[in-house]
Order: structure tokens, then sequence, then C-alpha cells
């Protein structure tokens, strides 16, 4: 590797004064303007004739839990409907265990997830992540801690490596021992339906079923929402449990609220009715989002032929995210180079507990918002990062 010649490219791509954020998985300006029919939905009444501008369906308008039901593997009355965001669901449920405690995270995972285990004053324990989901043999040893409340899972093109829990994974955390009578599964199925080839999707085992089978139905909390899916900030979010637990979320709500945005319900309802169904909504997603992906893949195939030791990556089937893992002790300097030359990545260590990756070697990459074009400048130039850090060693 020409350390030079490397610094000269790099110096050339900042000389153009690139302006890109890709700190976040946002959706794309193009991907936003798939649900603008959202916006002419005016129906305030649902096909059981309840009122969507009034009081009251704390657990949300019937038709909204007719549609979300299927959608997160539960029946009608083991789902809630809520408001616009799946995190705010997830909060108050965390905030529901009895007790402070401890709390597993596969790592590299969401921060936003263990953010909110950190916020409530919990303990975050770290597991790695594999191919077929967390590290269960770490998980099943950690469960033996009566302090240990419970465990964070993006089951579905995890959030960042875009991996899918295999079957035996998903039998094992519905049917493991744990010293913990009120251990939780908060199983975010945020992606479960962002594939980005409508004809090679990832399956997944049912994690409620599972638990009924081994006897420990309240074990999971499933959450999913349209926030990737239809618009970000004003989307529709739902949770799905077992009676018991519905029960308990639902008088733990009833403090709170009288009832989560109905209208907002019942548009999304009618909206993918017209479209003819989440998967069919999500192939328009996939068309834009597939491109961009492989523009990444495809650049870091050819910058790292000759000089593989230098990074690895995940290739998802679906999902937000990439995983780049590079030398320890690089990722810091990598993502520090990319903002000097105008490309916001994710702060190195934002996918572990306590934002701190103890191997400072992984970045999460989010190719959704920018085009394509821009989108190759931005992963040369990480390209370009990562040999300039690792020739600095």
């Amino acid at each position: 590797m020409d350390i030079g010649a490397v610094q000269k490219e790099y110096e050339s791509l900042k000389a153009k004064g690139l302006k890109l954020d890709m700190s976040r998985g946002k959706p794309s300006p193009e991907q936003l303007d798939l649900s603008l029919g959202l916006l002419a939905i005016n129906a305030y009444k649902d096909n059981t004739g309840a009122d969507a501008r009034n009081y009251g369906y704390l657990e949300g308008l019937p038709e909204a839990r007719d549609f979300f039901a299927p959608l997160l593997g539960v029946n009608t009355e083991e789902c809630i409907v809520g408001g616009n965001s799946s995190l705010e669901l997830m909060y108050h449920c965390v905030n529901l265990q009895p007790n402070r405690g401890k709390w597993i995270c596969p790592v590299p995972g969401y921060d936003r997830h263990f953010r909110i285990s950190e916020k409530l004053g919990y303990e975050l324990l770290s597991v790695p992540m594999t191919a077929n989901g967390p590290d269960m043999d770490s998980v099943e040893r950690l469960a033996a801690d009566p302090k240990v409340q419970g465990i964070w899972c993006v089951p579905k093109y995890s959030n960042p490596d875009g991996y899918t829990y295999s079957g035996e994974t998903v039998k094992r955390l519905a049917s493991m021992e744990t010293a913990n009578p009120n251990f939780r599964v908060f199983w975010d199925n945020a992606y479960a339906f962002h594939f980005l080839d409508p004809e090679r999707q990832d399956y997944l085992l049912n994690i409620l079923d599972e638990c009924r089978a081994a006897d420990k139905a309240d074990r999971p909390i499933i959450f999913c929402s349209t926030s990737k899916i239809t618009f970000a900030g004003a989307g529709v979010a739902a949770l799905g449990a077992s009676a018991n637990n519905i029960r308990i979320i639902s008088n733990y709500f009833s403090s709170m609220t009288i009832g989560f945005d109905k209208l907002n319900q019942l548009r999304h309802t009618r909206f993918f009715q017209a479209e003819g169904g989440i998967d069919a909504h999500m192939s328009k997603h996939a068309a834009i989002l597939k491109p961009k992906f492989q523009t990444v893949l495809d650049i870091f195939e050819r910058e790292f032929r000759h000089c593989p030791e230098l990074a690895h990556w995940t290739v998802p089937r679906g999902g937000y995210f990439i995983s780049l893992f590079l030398r320890p002790g690089n990722a810091k300097k990598v993502v520090e180079l990319c903002k000097n030359a105008g490309v916001i990545l994710t702060e190195a260590g934002a996918a572990y507990p306590y934002g701190t990756d103890p191997d400072d070697s992984h970045i999460r990459i989010a190719p959704s918002y920018p085009g394509v074009s821009e989108l190759g400048q931005a992963a040369k130039l990480l390209a370009l990062s990562v040999k300039l850090a690792a020739g600095g060693q």
C-alpha cells in the first residue's frame, strides 16, 4: 500500500467539500415520498364503526389492532397499537420491570436500546453477536444471575450487522432457564419487513409461539413500528405480548393517556390496504435501498481486495446498516478522518454499551440517506481513511 498515494486521493476528495451526514439510518426523501398518500386519507371511522376522533380505545383502534397483530405474530387481543414511537413503548416496558439490576446487550447493537437501560439504572452486560444471533452460551451463563432482568434483541436484519436469528437461537431464548422469574426478552423486530430483495427474504421463528411451547409465554415483549416504512417521525408503533402482559401494560398506560393517536392508526391501516400490504410497499423501498447498499459493498470489495487484513464487513440481506470491522484501535481515527473531509459517520463505539467499544474497531455504516453518487464518494473516502489510519500505526 502506497500511503503517499492514499493521502493524495484523500486530499483530493476532501477538496470537493463533501457535506454528508451518515450518522443515523434515516430514510431518504425518495423513500418518504412513497408514503405521501397517507396525507390524503381523511377517514375517521374504522370498519367496526369506532370513531378515531374521540376518546377511548387505549389498546388501539380495533381495525388497527387487527392489522398490526399478524405483523407482530400475535392474536388481536395480544396487541397494543400506540403512538409514533416504538422506543417510547420500550422505555415504559423496561420501566415496568419490578426491580433494577442488569440487562444483557448483544454487541454490536442498537445504541438507543442501551441508553434506555442505562437511563433507568441498569448495569449493561455485553455479549457478542454472531451470524446466528447473540452468543447463547454467554446469554445463558449471564441469565443464571437473579439480578439479570432481560435482554435486548433485534432479531431480523439486526442493527447494525443485518443478521437474522437462527431457529436454534430463538428456541434457546424461549426455553432457557433464568434465575430471575421476571426475565424478559425485548424483541424489537424493527426491520421485520426491510428486505433488500423481495425474492430473498430471511425467515424468523415466532418468539411468542416458542415461549408458549416452553411454558414461558410471559417472557417476550415484541415491538414494531412503521418509522422506516412510512414517515420516520409520524408512523405508528405497536407491541405484542401474552394476554397477561397486555393486561399489565394496559393498566400502566391508563395512568398516562386515554388513548394514542387513533387517526394516524386508521390512516396507516387504510394506506397499507390501498398499497396491497406491507410487502408490496416495502418492495418500493427495496428498489431504492438495494443499489445504495451494493454501492458501498462494491467499493469495500474493490478497495480492500489487496489488503483484506485492514477491514471486514457484513453483507446484509435487509435492514438499514452495514457493520464495518477494522484493526483494533483504528475506528475513532477513521471517523475523525471522515469528519475532517465532510462525511459524518456514527461515532465509533456507539453500538456498544456506554458508547465504548473495547477494541475501538467497529463502525456502523448507514447507506440509506445519501444519493448513490454521493454514497460512492463517501464510501471511497471511508476506505481511504481506513488505509490512512492503518498506515499511521
